[in-house]
C-alpha cells in the first residue's frame, strides 16, 4: 500500500502535462482527487499506528549494501504524510486557478507531483539510504519548482541557490547516514531507534551526528543557511505555500524528530541543535520585522518557526518534543493559509507590498475571514490551535535547561509571530483603504482560490476547539519522536500558570511593536543587508567559480601530453601511495634472488631504451628500439620458450624495417621541450616504471590462486591434441580472444587501406599537417 501511494505520485507526474491540456480549467479539480484519496488512505492507517502495529512494506533492492525498499507508517510518518497530501490537495486546486493560462501549467503539475511523491518517500522510508534517495529527489524537484519562472534571472538564481545549499547538505547527510548505519550495524530506521544507548557511545557518533545535522540544517533553513528560504520566494505562491510552509522545509525537522530517540539526549545534541535553533529563531523574528513584501514577511517568520521547532527538539524533553509536534501541526495550518492569502492579494491587487494594502475586507470578505483566522492562530489567541501550541512551547521553555535566557528567546520569537500575523492577516484588510484604484477595487476570487485558506483556517479553529480529540490523534506521532508511549492531553485552559502570563506579555509587546512597525521597519532595514543577505554564499560561490576557472586553465590546457602526464602522475600518487601503505617500501625477499644473466638481459634492455630516447639520430633510435626487443627475445629463449623468442625476433625485425621506411619520410627529431620539462618527464617515467615493476613483483610474491600453467601442460595433448602449449592456448583455450584480436587487426588494416586510397578532391591542394607546438605554445 505504501509503495503504491508513493508510486501514484510519480505516475501522475508523467500524465499531468497531457491531461492539463485536455482538461483545461477543470485540471486542478481532477488532479486534486489523487492527494485527497491518499489523505483518506493515510487517515485510515492511523488506527494501526496508534495500536503500535504500523503498516510496513519491504522489498529487497541492493541487500549487499544494506539497501532495501522499506517503508513504515508509524505516527510521525503518518502525521507528515497527512500534511503532505492534505495541504497538497489544496495547493493542486489553488494552483490551477492561480496559474490559469500559463503555458507551463502542465509542467507545474508534473513537478509538483514529483515533489509530493518524494516527500512521501522521505516521511515513510524505513531505510536510511532510501530516505536519502527521496531526500535528494525533493531537492531536485524543488529546484524545478522554485525556478518555474525560468525566463526571469532572479528565479533561476534562487533555484540554483536552494539546490546548491540543500544539495550540498545532502552530501553531508549521506556521509552521516552511512556512518550511522555502519556504527549501528543496520540501515533500517526502526531497528536503529531501538539501539539509541549503543549509538550514543559509538566512536562514530560525533562525526555521524555532525554530518546529519548539516543536512538537516540546510534543508530546514537554519542559521547560517537561513537565507535561501526568503530568496526562494521567487517561486509562484502555490509553490511557496506548499514547499516553504508545510513540506520541504519541514524535512529537516522531520529527520531530527525521527532520529531523536537514537541520537538525542547527549550534551552535543542539546548544545548544537538547541543553539542553532535558538539563533535561527531570533534572527528570523528580527529580520521579519524589516520586510514589506508579504511573502518575505512570511518566509522570515517561517525561518523563525523552524528555529523554534529545532530548539524544542534540541531541548529533547518529552514535553518539548510534544510541543514540537503540536507546533509543527499548528504552523502548517496557519502558515499554509497565510501564504495562500498572500497569493490571493497579489493575484487580485497586483502587489504584495504591505505599505500599499489596506481596507480590502469589503472587496474580499471571505479571504479576509480566512486570513483573520490564520493570523489569530499565528499570534496565539484562543480558541485557535496556535494558542495551544504556543502554550506548550512556553511550558517546555520554562521547564528546559536554559533558564531565563531560553525563556527570553522563545518569547522574542512569539512576539515576532504576533507582529507578522497582524501585518499579513489583519492590516491588509482592516487598515486604511489604499489610494491606488487598482488595489482598492480588488474583488473576491473564485472558489478554488479562497477554498484552501478557508479550510486551513477552519482547521486551526476546529483543532483548538476540539483540542482533546486532537491530543489523542497526535499521540502516536509524539510517541514516535520520544521513543516511548506517551499520552497527550491538550486543552485550551491550563489555569493561571506562568505560560499564560508569558502569552499575555507576548501579545502586549507584539501589539506595541505592531503599532510602531514603521519606525522599527525603517531602523531594521539598515541591518537587513548585513544579517539577512547571502553575502557569504555569494562570496563562497564566487571563490568556487574562480578556483574552477583556474583549475580548468591548468588542467584543460589543450596539450595531450599534459593530459597523459596528469593521468600517469595521479596513478602513481594513488596506486603507489596505497602500495607503500600496505607493504611498506621494502621489496619481497624473492626479488633479491637475481641471477647474473638476468642482470645482463635487463641491462641490455635498459641501455637500448635509454639510447632510443636520447639519440638525435633517427636510425640510431630505431636500432636501439630493435635491440630492446631482441633483449626480450633472449629472455624468452633463456626460459625455454623458443617459439615465443622466434615470434618476438620476427616482429622486432619487421618493425625495425617498417620504422626505417616510415621515418625516412618524416622530419628530423626536434626537441620541443625545455630541459626542466624533460627532467620532469624523466622523473615521472621512472616512477611509473618503478610502480609497474613493484606491482608485478608484489602480485607474483603473493599469489592469490595457484598457477594455471600446470593445467595447460597436462591437458594440451590429451584434450586439445597439441604438444605446443602456447599454440594450443592461442587457438583452442583462448581461441575467441585470438579471433577478437585478428578482427581488430583486420578492421585497422581496412581503415589504413582506405586512408591510403583516399585522394583529395582538389589535387592542387597538398596535404596539410598540424605543426607541432612546444609547451609554451610556439
Amino acid at each position: 500500500m505504501l509503495l503504491a501511494a508513493i508510486g501514484s505520485g510519480f505516475v501522475m507526474a508523467l500524465l499531468a502535462p497531457g491531461l492539463t491540456r485536455r482538461l483545461g480549467r477543470a485540471a486542478g479539480w481532477v488532479f486534486a482527487i489523487l492527494p485527497v484519496t491518499l489523505t483518506l488512505l493515510f487517515a485510515g492507517a492511523w488506527s494501526a499506528a496508534a495500536d503500535g502495529a504500523p503498516i510496513t512494506t519491504t522489498l529487497a533492492w541492493v541487500p549487499e549494501l544494506g539497501l532495501s525498499l522499506s517503508f513504515r507508517a508509524d505516527g510521525l510518518s503518518l502525521l507528515f504524510a497527512l500534511l503532505i497530501t492534505g495541504i497538497g490537495a489544496l495547493v493542486v486546486l489553488y494552483g490551477g486557478s492561480y496559474l490559469h493560462g500559463d503555458r507551463d501549467l502542465g509542467r507545474f503539475y508534473s513537478w509538483l507531483f514529483v515533489f509530493m511523491a518524494a516527500m512521501l518517500g522521505v516521511a515513510l522510508a524505513d531505510n536510511l539510504l532510501l530516505l536519502f534517495v527521496f531526500w535528494e529527489l525533493t531537492s531536485l524537484s524543488s529546484y524545478m519548482l522554485i525556478g518555474f519562472g525560468h525566463d526571469r534571472a532572479p528565479a533561476r538564481q534562487a533555484a540554483l541557490q536552494a539546490l546548491l545549499i540543500t544539495g550540498g547538505g545532502g552530501l553531508a547527510l549521506l556521509a552521516g547516514l552511512v556512518l550511522l548505519g555502519v556504527g549501528a550495524g543496520t540501515f533500517e530506521i526502526s531497528a536503529l531507534l531501538g539501539q539509541g544507548a549503543a549509538a550514543r557511545i559509538d566512536p562514530l557518533y560525533v562525526p555521524a551526528v555532525g554530518l546529519i545535522l548539516v543536512g538537516a540544517f540546510t534543508k530546514s533553513a537554519q542559521f547560517p543557511f537561513h537565507f535561501w528560504l526568503p530568496n526562494a520566494m521567487e517561486a509562484p505562491t502555490p509553490i511557496s505555500a506548499y514547499l516553504h510552509s508545510a513540506t520541504m522545509v519541514k524535512a529537516g525537522v522531520y529527520l531530527l524528530l525521527r532520529l531523536s530517540p537514537a541520537l538525542g539526549g547527549t550534551e552535543l545534541w542539546t548544545l548544537v541543535v538547541g543553539g542553532v535553533g535558538a539563533t535561527t529563531m531570533v534572527l528570523g523574528a528580527v529580520l521579519a520585522l524589516a520586510q514589506t513584501d508579504l511573502k518575505r514577511l512570511l518566509a522570515y517568520s517561517t525561518v523563525s518557526a523552524l528555529g523554534l521547532l529545532t530548539l524544542l527538539i534540541g531541548i529533547g524533553t518529552p514535553r518539548a518534543l510534544e510541543a514540537a509536534v503540536v507546533f509543527l501541526l499548528a504552523h502548517a495550518l496557519y502558515k499554509g493559509a497565510l501564504f495562500l492569502v498572500a497569493g490571493i492579494l497579489d493575484h487580485e491587487t497586483g502587489t504584495r507590498d504591505i505599505t500599499r494594502l489596506g481596507g480590502l475586507w469589503r472587496g474580499l470578505p471571505i479571504t479576509a475571514a480566512a486570513a483573520g483566522g490564520a493570523a489569530l492562530s499565528m499570534a496565539g489567541l484562543p480558541p485557535l490551535f496556535g494558542f495551544i501550541s504556543k502554550e506548550l512551547a512556553y511550558e517546555a521553555a520554562l521547564a528546559g535547561p536554559g533558564g531565563p535566557a531560553l525563556i527570553a528567546v522563545v518569547v522574542i520569537a512569539g512576539i515576532g509571530f504576533v507582529v507578522v500575523a497582524a501585518q499579513v492577516g489583519l492590516a491588509p484588510f482592516w487598515g486604511r483603504r489604499p489610494t491606488d484604484e487598482g488595489v482598492a477595487h480588488a474583488h473576491e476570487p473564485g472558489v478554488s482560490l479562497w477554498l484552501g485558506p478557508m479550510i486551513l483556517s477552519l482547521a486551526s479553529l476546529g483543532a483548538g476547539v476540539f483540542a482533546g480529540a486532537v491530543g489523542g490523534w497526535v499521540g502516536p506521532a509524539v510517541a514516535s519522536a520520544t521513543g516511548t508511549p506517551v499520552t497527550v492531553r491538550l486543552a485550551l485552559w491550563h489555569g493561571l500558570n506562568p505560560a499564560l502570563w508569558l502569552s499575555l506579555l507576548t501579545l502586549a509587546v507584539g501589539g506595541l511593536l505592531f503599532a510602531a512597525r514603521r519606525p522599527i521597519r525603517n531602523g531594521l532595514s539598515r541591518l537587513n543587508p548585513v544579517l539577512g543577505a547571502d553575502l557569504g554564499f555569494q562570496a563562497g560561490l564566487g571563490g568556487l567559480n574562480a578556483v574552477a576557472q583556474a583549475q580548468t586553465r591548468f588542467f584543460q590546457n589543450g596539450y595531450l601530453r599534459f593530459y597523459l602526464l596528469m593521468v600517469v602522475a595521479t596513478t602513481i600518487l594513488l596506486v603507489g601511495g596505497t602500495l607503500v601503505s600496505q607493504i611498506g617500501v621494502g621489496w619481497p625477499l624473492d626479488v633479491l634472488d637475481v641471477q647474473a644473466h638476468e642482470v645482463v638481459f635487463g641491462g641490455l634492455i635498459l641501455v637500448a631504451a635509454l639510447v632510443a630516447i636520447t639519440s638525435r639520430s633517427r636510425l640510431s633510435a630505431i636500432a636501439a628500439l630493435g635491440a630492446a626487443g631482441f633483449g626480450v627475445s633472449l629472455i624468452y629463449l633463456w626460459y625455454g620458450a623458443p617459439d615465443l623468442a622466434m615470434t618476438q625476433f620476427l616482429i622486432e625485425s619487421l618493425t625495425v624495417i617498417l620504422f626505417v621506411l616510415v621515418f625516412y619520410h618524416l622530419p628530423h627529431f626536434t626537441r620541443l621541450s625545455s630541459p626542466g620539462a624533460r627532467a620532469r618527464d624523466i622523473v615521472i617515467a621512472l616512477l611509473a616504471g618503478g610502480l609497474m615493476t613493484a606491482l608485478v613483483l608484489t602480485v607474483l610474491a603473493v599469489p592469490l590462486f595457484p598457477s594455471i600453467s600446470g593445467y595447460y601442460g597436462a591437458v594440451s595433448a590429451a584434450e586439445a591434441h597439441g604438444r605446443n602449449v602456447v599454440n594450443v592456448i592461442l587457438v583452442d583455450f583462448r581461441g575467441l580472444d585470438t579471433l577478437g584480436e585478428i578482427t581488430v587487426l583486420g578492421i585497422a588494416a581496412t581503415g589504413v587501406y582506405a586512408l591510403l586510397k583516399l585522394h583529395p578532391r582538389n589535387p592542387a591542394v597538398g596535404p596539410v599537417y598540424d605543426s607541432a607546438r612546444s609547451e609554451d605554445g610556439s
